[in-house]
This record gives C-alpha cells, sequence and structure tokens, in this order.
C-alpha cells in the first residue's frame, strides 16, 4: 500500500479504489504530549507544537494544546485525529504533565480518564494504568531524549491524562476486559490505518488470487498480526505465505471458495476464534463480542460446575477463562467442545464448496488445538511448498 504524505501531518493509503488519510493513536499523541512537557518544564518555554517519528516511520507534527508552565511543572495536550478511521476516541486530547522530582530517572503514571487494569491477561499489569508496552516506550523514548538534548539529568515525574476519558471508555468494552477509569493508551505502530472494508475484501480476494495463481490449493489465513507471529514462532508452516484476513472469516472462506481453492486453513488466536463458534462470521468487537458465552458453554458440555460457569462469564480475557478451566481439569475438553463448534461453523459457511479447518492458540498457554480436519491441511501447504 503506497503511503503520500501531504504536508506536514498528512499521510494517505490507498486500498482498492479508495484513498484514506491515515491518523495518530493515543500512544503517539501521548509520546509528543510527553516531549512537549518535558522540554517546556526544562526550558520555561512555551511550545506550540511537537514533532514525533512513529515507530511505523512516519513523523507527525502535532500542535500543542492547553499548555501551562507552573513552578516545578509544565503541562500539554495533543488532540487524537484518527484520519479517516471511525474510532471511538477520535477527537479525544491526550494530556501530559511533567514534573521534576528528587528520584533518579523518568518514571510515567497515568491520571485522569486513562483506565487502570484489574484483572489478569492483559498487556499490563493488574494495578497499573492501562497504557501499552510499545506507547509507554514510545513516552519515555521522547521524554528521555528531550532530557539529553537539553543535558538534563535529574529525575522526571509524567503523568498521562484524557479529560473525558471514563465517559468514553463506558462505550467500549474496557469495563468488560477489566480496565476500569478511563480508556487505554494504545497503538503499536504510532498510525491509525484506516479501514474501508470493500478495500479490504479486495485487497484479501486479489492476495488470494496470486496465491492461487501460483499454484496453492489450500490458503493459510490469519486474522492479523497474532497468527502470524505464532506461525512464525511455533508451526512448520510457511508463515511467510500466510494471508491476514482481519475480521472477515465468512467472507474469506466465500471468496476463496468461489476462487476455486480447495481448502482454506485459519491460524488464530483464540480472543478471535472462540467467537467463530457461536457462528460469528464477523469476529470484530464492534460487531459482536460472545467470547465468555462461547466459553462458559464450551464449558459447561465438558462436564463443568455452575460455580465454574459463573467465573468463566465474569472474566475479561480468553487467558483469565483458560485458568478457570485449567483448576477446574477441563481445559482440554473444553477446547474440544470449542474446535468441533467452530468445525460446524466453519462448514457450514463453506456448504461443502471447501474444505475448511483451523488451529487456535493463545499467547500465554500457546497451542489449544485444531479442528479434526486442520492436520490434512497443513499436509497439503507443506506439500505445496516443498514443491514451490
Amino acid at each position: 500500500m503506497d503511503k503520500k504524505g501531504l504536508g506536514q501531518n498528512e499521510y494517505y493509503i490507498e486500498k482498492g479504489t479508495d484513498r484514506l488519510r491515515l491518523g495518530c493513536t493515543t500512544g503517539t499523541c501521548a509520546a509528543a504530549a510527553a516531549r512537549g512537557a518535558v522540554v517546556m518544564l526544562i526550558t520555561k518555554k512555551i511550545l506550540s507544537h511537537e514533532s514525533i517519528m512513529t515507530p511505523g516511520g512516519l513523523r507527525f507534527d502535532l500542535p500543542l494544546e492547553a499548555v501551562t508552565i507552573k513552578d516545578g511543572s509544565a503541562a500539554c495536550g495533543v488532540r487524537k485525529d484518527a484520519g479517516d478511521d471511525p474510532d471511538s476516541t477520535d477527537g479525544v486530547l491526550v494530556m501530559a504533565e511533567a514534573s521534576f522530582s528528587a528520584k533518579p530517572g523518568i518514571r510515567i503514571e497515568g491520571g485522569e480518564g486513562v483506565g487502570r487494569v484489574t484483572k489478569p491477561g492483559l498487556p499490563c499489569k493488574v494495578g497499573e494504568a492501562a497504557i501499552n508496552p510499545v506507547p509507554r516506550s514510545m513516552i519515555l523514548s521522547e521524554a528521555e531524549s528531550a532530557a539529553d538534548e537539553l543535558d538534563y539529568v535529574g529525575g522526571i515525574d509524567i503523568v498521562i491524562s484524557v479529560p473525558g476519558g471514563a465517559e468514553i471508555a463506558a462505550k467500549t468494552f474496557n469495563p468488560r476486559l477489566g480496565i476500569e477509569g478511563g480508556i487505554s493508551i494504545l497503538g503499536t505502530t504510532g498510525i491509525v490505518e484506516p479501514m474501508s472494508e470493500k478495500a479490504l475484501l479486495e485487497t484479501i480476494r486479489l492476495e488470494m488470487k496470486q496465491h492461487l495463481a501460483e499454484g496453492e490449493k489450500v490458503l493459510l489465513i490469519t486474522p492479523g498480526n497474532y497468527g502470524k507471529e505464532y506461525l512464525k514462532s511455533h508451526m512448520d508452516l510457511p508463515y511467510e505465505r500466510a494471508i491476514k484476513c482481519s475480521n472477515y472469516v465468512g467472507e474469506t472462506i466465500d471468496m476463496a471458495a468461489a476462487l476455486g481453492a480447495e481448502g482454506i486453513l485459519f491460524v488464530s488466536h483464540i480472543g478471535k476464534f472462540c467467537k467463530v463458534a457461536l457462528g460469528i462470521m464477523n469476529t470484530h468487537s464492534n460487531s459482536a463480542d460472545g467470547r465468555m458465552e462461547a466459553l462458559a458453554a464450551c464449558a459447561v458440555r465438558a462436564g463443568a460446575s455452575i460455580e465454574c460457569v459463573r467465573a468463566i462469564l465474569e472474566c475479561g480475557t480468553t487467558d483469565e477463562a483458560i485458568a478457570i478451566m485449567k483448576e477446574a481439569g477441563i481445559p482440554e475438553d473444553s477446547m474440544k467442545q470449542m474446535l468441533d463448534r467452530i468445525q460446524f461453523y466453519l462448514d457450514h459457511r463453506a456448504k461443502g464448496r471447501i474444505c475448511t479447518g483451523a488451529v487456535v492458540f493463545s499467547n500465554m498457554y500457546g497451542y489449544l488445538g485444531s479442528t479434526d480436519t486442520a492436520e490434512q491441511l497443513m499436509q497439503r501447504i507443506k506439500a505445496c511448498a516443498a514443491g514451490r
């Protein structure tokens, strides 16, 4: 996808026939605000904007708002612009306040409107502010760089806040995930890449067509980066041949069958594919959740007690639910129940046009199981790769 910059903050990507403007994540906003606050703290000079490079390789020159300088502290904010992506946090002001500290080093904490983690299984520890690892690293790197450039060697405390964040979070899945009191500071690339459904589906279709033209009969599919990383690290399959289907499980099956593929193997994190066990073919959280309901139903079929089922229904993450299944001694039976239902609904969507299968894993627990057809599909993928 070609990226084209227009002006200091305007970047676009081409998806099919659509030209969509990129945005910046809450993590990028927090990092830029933190850098600006540190510079103003040390120099006592007001700034109007701050420029940072994102992990995704784009530089954003971002205006600073709500600038204040006091004795021993400075604060400013960056307003999130999600580009052409429909995002519940678009337009929020991400604030950073930097203050001198007697303790050496730079510390980062979450303030008003930034959620706090109350359940295990998330990238942040229980009790910590919901500032994910990559954004936290970005904030720290920008703050340290600013201090080094100004030859400051003392301690600094930085507090990230989002005015109105608690109200926004109430409209998301954060409370169910165990993140309370505000939104999460997110972003692995620092860039919000908008998704046009029509253009994304066309991209998937064209990639399938290319793979089939190169002689593949069974397509290897992952919803996203988790699946591709798992393939690379844990499976003896040609991970570089994997096609990303995002949340479009049903449409992916339809397109593969229409293009003449003979088989399709999904390799997915359980957080996506336990929804398929309910017949949900678009796994985006905006379309449907049902993860705990699916896992609870499978646990019941595996003989779980009512107390175990209730505990699963209260979980915020699939890893937390798996831990409860392990304590109850039913993880394998529960996963078998889930995989049987995944196979049923994949086959139901395929309607006999194509052989389907799935391998499901967890980032915490690794391999969880595979459907009955997965092994034969894996062998065909390997044979094709060996003969290429």
